[in-house]
């Protein structure tokens, strides 16, 4: 991979700095050979948990903390994402090494957890042109994405260790009402209340189809790739759980924007979806039915739901900056994606009947 297009970190912002050479002497007594006080890099994303390198002089590494501020009490759970890491790696190979979790908030001031660093290209909102991958490339890698999602459902939670991550059957109930007392406890007065969809979503969800580990928030920017566009490694657990797997799909196409989508979504665009070569959202809902032999009915329900939530996933982050808890200018004007998101909830609810 050309390292110019590999996913480079930059300055560490000022609000997200911590001790390094407190964090290096914690660290140093856990993982062996490391020599020196490392250099720190953070990476540009991460609107939700933080990421930074830290650069050895043999090796680099990647240290992930939660965010400062106002955050759900549920989320940024560092011990988590170790653990569902730690427990994939044998039987789902990709995600990073874990090396150490740290829960002493004295060292840093939060928790933190330390892992090998997985080198790889990870597509944000344009391909590099020096990649020049043609459509039948593309669809290549969009089903290589998909099918990777698909082998992930169906990996064995009790062979990894992680049959109790979740609560069992009732998880589409549990998400449209923690989603629904989520969003109503971030809401600014800035954004539209949601009361319509979260009484629509509540009264049209299905059962649940099935149980099984998902990830939550899988996107190609979650995804690393390889030199011949295969999937390396997949990130940023944090959310990962036991659920049902329509209600990931959803989630997943709530970032699959296409090319005929609307002028203000494009501009929203954080995914090189659009080009030609990429499946479209009703593509990929084919190939995960055929693949998987799960029917899907009511799309419509699921398509909301994703919607709904990544609503509530962006006033949680711009509360955080509506009350000061943090000063990154990339939150400034979430709002109002919050109540676009709204008109589209309500557009598909309408054109579903």
């Amino acid at each position: 991979m050309k390292e110019e297009l590999i996913d480079a970190p930059g300055a560490v912002r000022d609000e997200d700095a911590f001790d390094v050479a407190a964090m290096h002497n914690w660290l140093s007594a856990q993982v062996d050979g490391l020599i020196g006080t490392p250099s720190v890099r953070q990476f540009p994303g991460g609107a939700s948990n933080l990421t930074y390198q830290l650069s050895y002089s043999d090796r680099e590494l990647i240290l992930r903390r939660p965010p400062g501020g106002h955050r759900a009490a549920s989320a940024h759970d560092m011990w988590r994402e170790f653990r569902v890491q730690s427990g994939l790696k044998p039987v789902f190979p990709y995600v990073p090494s874990m090396l150490a979790f740290c829960g002493d908030e004295s060292v840093i001031g939060s928790e933190f957890y330390v892992m090998e660093k997985l080198e790889g290209l990870i597509l944000r909102r344009d391909i590099p042109a020096e990649l020049e991958l043609g459509p039948d490339t593309l669809r290549g890698l969009c089903i290589e994405m998909i099918d990777k999602l698909i082998e992930l459902h169906r990996v064995d939670v009790e062979a990894a260790g992680l049959g109790d991550l979740g609560k069992g059957t009732g998880y589409v109930r549990r998400q449209i009402d923690g989603w629904s007392d989520r969003y109503r406890k971030a809401r600014t007065d800035n954004v539209p209340d949601y009361e319509e969809v979260m009484t629509w979503l509540s009264a049209n969800q299905p059962d649940d189809v099935g149980t099984c580990l998902i990830h939550n928030d899988y996107r190609f920017d979650n995804i690393v790739f390889g030199d011949d566009m295969e999937v390396l490694g997949i990130l940023d657990w944090e959310m990962a759980t036991l659920g049902d797997p329509l209600m990931e799909l959803g989630a997943t196409l709530t970032y699959w924007v296409q090319a005929d989508d609307d002028d203000v979504i494009r501009r929203l665009r954080r995914q090189p979806t659009h080009v030609p070569g990429m499946l479209t959202r009703a593509e990929i809902i084919d190939y995960y039915s055929r693949t998987t032999g799960l029917p899907v009915h009511n799309w419509t329900f699921y398509e909301v739901y994703g919607m709904f939530r990544l609503a509530g996933i962006i006033q949680q982050l711009y509360r955080r900056f509506h009350d000061g808890g943090t000063h990154n200018p990339v939150y400034k004007d979430y709002w109002m994606f919050v109540g676009y998101l709204e008109w589209r909830c309500k557009e598909a609810i309408g054109a579903g009947g």
